[in-house]
């Protein structure tokens, strides 16, 4: 399917076409069609370059906002990996303590029971 600048190009190509065409039928000798010819060409010309000059500031505009949104969702990215790395880390501390603990309490009753005997 073509884009809406695909359909201006076309629509401007025609459009030359048709002019150009209406222009030799037309009942003027063949200096002054050239002229106008030549008019609409150089218009035509000139109108086209003012739309890729629009489209490529456009086009330039879309790739830096694109970039800016790339750039936060990377930063928001490494800032959720940073909290889990972090979550973790606590969660593997708190394990070794609870382990350590559990150990000490472990030889506690050992001992103790060793003492009774």
């Amino acid at each position: 399917m073509a884009s809406n600048g695909d359909k201006f190009i076309y629509f401007l190509a025609g459009g030359f076409i048709g002019a150009a065409v209406a222009l030799l039928f037309a009942p003027k000798s063949g200096e002054e069609t050239r002229r106008i010819l030549e008019n609409k060409y150089k218009e035509g010309a000139e109108r086209l370059t003012q739309k890729a000059r629009e489209g490529k500031e456009l086009l330039t505009e879309r790739s830096r906002e694109m970039a800016g949104r790339l750039g936060e969702s990377i930063d928001k990215g490494r800032e959720t990996v940073q909290r889990q790395k972090e979550q973790i880390t606590a969660a593997v501390e708190a394990g070794k303590e609870a382990y350590e603990e559990e150990k000490r309490n472990l030889e506690g009753v050992g001992s103790a029971k060793a003492k009774k005997k």
